[in-house]
């Protein structure tokens, strides 16, 4: 998976230094400070349910989910069967509600996406 894409967010601090002797006041001086943050990975599950197949789970993580094995969809389809749930995938928001939506108009039971 490609790592996170940064955003900036700009910060601003402000001083307000007030001196009492003779009564000057000064200014503030303002002073900016750039932070970098990662914009937060989701993950994308499937839940398990009674209506569909073994079969169709894992030809429906194949053609959507990007980069999946037959392998790996085989044992994600087991993990959804036996522990009732799998992550088939974890990566940026809009990509996360892309293959949710092809993966829940296949009918496959998904849970709502969550952050990683």
């Amino acid at each position: 998976m490609n790592p996170s894409p940064l955003c900036s967010v700009m910060t601003s601090v402000f001083v307000n230094s007030t001196s009492m002797m003779a009564g000057s006041v000064t200014t503030p001086e303002k002073t900016s400070q750039t932070t970098r943050q990662t914009y937060p990975n989701y993950k994308v599950i499937v839940l398990d349910d009674d209506f569909n197949t073994f079969e169709h789970v894992a030809k429906c993580l194949l053609k959507y989910i990007p980069q999946m094995t037959s392998d790996r969809a085989w044992k994600l389809t087991n993990q959804v069967h036996f522990e009732g749930q799998a992550i088939v995938w974890t990566g940026p928001l809009e990509q996360a509600e892309l293959y949710h939506q092809q993966l829940s108009f296949e009918g496959l039971t998904m849970a709502p996406l969550e952050k990683a």
